[in-house]
């Protein structure tokens, strides 16, 4: 399980993140929502190691963190999908998904075949540059990237912007197969309202670098984590 307490982040002078806490548990998506700006990805970089954060605490399966590289967190288990996807474009998809090793101990990593059950595509296309993959094909290759790092936390930053609305359900369905299989904890954060409603287990609305609103779903209505993360 991972635990955010109290966290505060900054941009120079500027105070990005404020006390924000929030809990993602296995086998759940916990769906973090609200307008651009309000602090959203500057969240999942702080917990994916990616930003320095001021103060608070970041803890997974009781463990504490402590501010730890993107390779540090890597290795504790946190694999982190963010936007815009950051695929190789000069690398073969092959190539793309064995990068994920780099964390691992060990040598002679092999593709599991469970990531090419859930990505069909990648199959097909493993001599191919990641550059020359379709938007919504080079999300599926990001994802299927992070997964070949076994995490624990999954992190995803607009899993479906500028993405086909077929490529959006299969990513959904990868999401809900994750999510079933009972071993990762997810943290979504998406701007497609529907998407995030319909897989959300738990919502964290934002504004202004704050919570505003922590509930299960089955204590929060539609109407009215809309009218929360609505401008």
């Amino acid at each position: 399980m991972l635990e955010v307490t109290d966290l505060t982040l900054k941009y120079g002078q500027s105070q990005i993140l404020n006390g924000v806490s929030l809990t993602a548990r296995p086998g759940q998506v916990t769906a973090v929502m609200g307008t651009n700006g309000v602090g959203k990805t500057s969240l999942l970089k702080a917990i994916a190691g990616r930003h320095p954060y001021a103060g608070g605490t970041i803890t997974l399966d009781g463990k504490p963190l402590d501010h730890l590289t993107a390779f540090g967190a890597a290795r504790a288990g946190i694999a982190y999908v963010p936007q815009g996807r950051e695929v190789f474009p000069m690398m073969t998809v092959a190539e793309n998904l064995a990068s994920g090793f780099a964390c691992l101990p060990g040598k002679g990593h092999r593709v599991p075949d469970h990531i090419y059950d859930l990505f069909p595509v990648l199959r097909e296309m493993t001599g191919r540059r990641g550059g020359d993959l379709s938007g919504g094909q080079q999300q599926q290759l990001a994802i299927a990237r992070a997964l070949i790092t076994r995490p624990r936390v999954l992190l995803l930053d607009e899993p479906t912007e500028g993405i086909q609305p077929n490529i959006i359900t299969q990513i959904g369905n990868v999401i809900r197969t994750l999510r079933d299989q009972g071993e990762i904890a997810i943290v979504l954060v998406e701007q497609f309202f529907d998407f995030a409603y319909d897989l959300g287990d738990e919502f964290v609305a934002m504004k202004r670098g704050e919570v505003v609103l922590r509930k299960p779903a089955a204590d929060l209505s539609r109407e009215a984590l809309l009218a929360e993360v609505s401008v």
